[in-house]
């Protein structure tokens, strides 16, 4: 997550399914897969990931879903969920969990549910109730906050009524040209020796579990990648679920033929894993203005020569996005079709405790001196190169990462807001803190220190819940970590997977010698310079203790800020209006007569605030073909697929004046014959009451 620092100046200023050959042999487990719209406000809310109050949504590329997993094995059941979203927030899991009870009782709960959010940069925010996660999309946003809530609910319901006799295979495959390091700088501080046991200073690895039913029809897959959903970076204005929710929409639609998407029976989801230091912007940092290579160390520039900007392998962002998602997509696609790996067996567990990291002390081993030290986590604090931002979205005010000094300017500033005390600067060291959010309590708390750890296991497979962007080789030691607290425990190898931004948000975790080096990565692990440690001890024991089957204290839960008077500045839609003589749906702009595979048709209508219905299953534009054969209009696309997009403009605020435009880009596989371009959505009458509409443009002729 990228944070520039301008807004806290501003708030102190106020194909078909394939089924693939497998036996026909009902395993030990129960399986099931669902998939759920759970698409955000697309207009008027600023996106969660840039952190830029200017970057708010102007309307739709691609929807949101929700894509969750269930394993039971006739003892135990655990749930995996993908959500395409910047991360999730303890309230949305405790929220999902409140529904899921009305339903089936105690079945779920937060020991066996766990959600991970992708990570896209381009969805709406204002959900995690912490200030200042929520801050810069104008405070708590209800309406993102429900749509999450609904359809992560409706994704694990789903799931749970498909399921029936099943089997999982794990697989891994290498996908290169994706991934890059975006702070190599930090990453060579890891000692030698580390370092020299990897091939690249990012993995490179996808790791895929497929769901088999019984009589061999593949029905989902999960596939953990690490590489930050950022290849649409903070000038785009459209809800995208990025590089990876577009590899999702492939797999679907390669298993789903026929189904438009977000339908049909298979489910994919490419979820986050380490990828904290990883950027998809492989062409790397240049220069804004003069494209030489920015400063390794600082990510800066000189005088006039602009922002350190990285860039992807296109010609624009949307095709940078494009070529990163086919390429993880192509990856998971031949593993499913190799039917290779291997089968997973054995018992279903699973284990959930919360931790108040600001009072966790462990001894620990300084890798130079050798000696032990009793270390601690410390208060929440988010250094000075947290406000530089990173090369996939650069800060403001001349920060700069890699900055281990203090500025006495600045910190009056930090200290108007909350004061440090002299033992949170020791503990931060050599973090200079710029924002003492551990301290902060106007008007609630703006960071948690209460931070939820979990573990799934399947049969000889652990899931392991990041609540965070762990870096590479922070990844890393936490994988061997667990696996090593496995081998102690029950003396036979396991397989651990990194999920990452799971459950709840604590921003970064780097190793402590990246911490030292304070780019943004070390300067947004909040805890201190031995987070990581605190975590992989922390995650050992509960390794153990799962495998020995204990019982551990559940913790200290977290507060319910949900519950409390949450900040929003963030207005709502007051009533839509439309030119006299012109209802909504009007067309303002038809399409041309004819056209070709390759150009784009755009139209134009007279619309309401999108707000007021996010057509959640259904969709604000359809583009039909008409059938001869039987008189009928047929959809062959949405707002979900890729070759559409809907943007919405605010004609006159006063008059409540509004226009859609949607764009299709004609695939060049479509077929001759007559189209048209329909327009749904709700509008706010003044005097209260919400009313549909509707408009469809003429027709026209698309040419092979």
């Amino acid at each position: 997550m990228e944070y520039p620092f301008r807004w806290i100046l501003a708030f102190l200023c106020a194909h078909q399914c394939v089924a693939l050959s497998y036996n026909s042999v009902v395993s030990g487990y129960q399986i099931g897969v669902g998939r759920a719209d759970c698409t955000g406000p697309p207009v008027e809310i600023a996106f969660m990931g840039y952190a830029q109050l200017s970057q708010k949504g102007e309307g739709i590329h691609l929807r949101q879903f929700s894509r969750a997993f269930i394993v039971d094995d006739g003892q135990k059941r655990v749930v995996f969920v993908s959500v395409d979203a910047g991360m999730i927030g303890n309230a949305v899991k405790r929220a999902v969990l409140q529904r899921l009870t009305k339903d089936f009782g105690s079945i779920y709960n937060h020991k066996n549910v766990l959600i991970s959010g992708t990570h896209t940069h381009s969805s709406p925010g204002g959900f995690l109730t912490h200030l200042l996660y929520d801050l810069p999309c104008l405070g708590f946003i209800k309406e993102t906050f429900n749509a999450l809530v609904v359809g992560i609910a409706k994704s694990i319901s789903r799931a749970h009524k498909s399921m029936t006799n099943g089997r999982l295979f794990i697989s891994e495959t290498e996908i290169l040209d994706v991934n890059i390091n975006r702070s190599p700088s930090a990453y060579l501080n890891n000692p030698d020796e580390e370092r020299n046991q990897y091939k690249y200073d990012v993995d490179k690895t996808l790791t895929q579990i497929r769901f088999v039913a019984s009589n061999g029809k593949v029905m989902g897959a999960i596939n953990w990648y690490p590489v930050h959903p950022t290849s649409m970076n903070n000038t785009n204005r459209l809800i995208s679920s990025d590089n990876m929710g577009y590899a999702a929409i492939l797999l679907e639609q390669e298993y789903n033929h026929g189904s438009q998407i977000g339908q049909g029976d298979f489910v994919a989801a490419f979820a986050a894993s380490n990828l904290g230091d990883v950027s998809p912007n492989i062409m790397g940092p240049k220069c804004q203005y003069t494209g030489e290579p920015c400063d390794v160390l600082t990510s800066s520039c000189p005088a006039n020569a602009g922002h350190c900007f990285a860039s992807g392998p296109g010609t624009n962002i949307f095709e940078s996005t494009k070529i990163i998602g086919e390429r993880i997509y192509k990856g998971a696609s031949r593993l499913l079709r190799q039917q290779s790996g291997q089968e997973i067996v054995g018992e279903v567990s699973y284990i959930h405790q919360f931790v108040n990291m600001t009072e966790v002390k462990l001894k620990y081993i300084n890798p130079k001196t050798k000696a032990v030290e009793e270390v601690q986590g410390c208060f929440p604090a988010m250094g000075y190169s947290f406000a530089a931002g990173t090369t996939d979205g650069p800060g403001a005010f001349d920060f700069h990462q890699g900055t281990t000094t203090d500025n006495p300017l600045w910190n009056i500033v930090r200290d108007f807001i909350a004061e440090p005390t002299k033992g949170d600067v020791e503990c931060h060291s050599p973090k200079p803190i710029l924002l003492a959010t551990g301290r902060a309590k106007f008007p609630y708390d703006w960071q948690p220190k209460v931070v939820a750890t979990q573990l799934l296991k399947i049969g000889d497979t652990i899931l392991v819940a990041a609540p965070g962007e762990f870096t590479t080789m922070s990844g890393r030691r936490l994988r061997n970590a667990v696996r090593n607290a496995a081998l102690q425990a029950h003396e036979k190898d396991i397989k651990v997977i990194i999920c990452g931004l799971s459950n709840m948000y604590t921003s970064y975790v780097a190793t402590p010698e990246e911490y030292a080096i304070q780019r943004y990565e070390g300067a947004s692990t909040v805890y201190g310079p031995y987070t990581l440690p605190i975590y992989m001890d922390q995650f050992s024991k509960l390794c153990q203790a799962m495998y020995n089957d204990e019982e551990v204290d559940p913790g200290p839960e977290p507060p319910h800020l949900e519950d409390k008077n949450l900040l929003t500045l963030q207005t709502g839609v007051l009533y839509d209006g439309h030119p006299y003589g012109h209802d909504f749906g009007t067309l303002k702009v038809q399409p041309k007569a004819h056209y070709v595979p390759g150009q784009t048709v755009r139209v134009v209508f007279i619309a309401a605030n999108p707000r007021n219905n996010l057509m959640h299953e259904d969709t604000f534009l359809r583009v039909e073909k008409r059938d001869e054969a039987r008189s009928v209009w047929t959809t062959i696309a949405t707002d979900a697929n890729w070759e559409t997009l809907f943007r919405w403009t605010r004609v006159s605020m006063i008059l409540g004046f509004s226009d859609v435009e949607i764009l299709w880009e004609i695939p060049a596989d479509t077929p001759a014959g007559m189209y048209r371009i329909s327009h749904s959505g709700f509008y706010q009458y003044i005097f209260g009451g919400k009313f549909p509409y509707n408009g469809t443009s003429q027709v026209f002729v698309v040419d092979r």
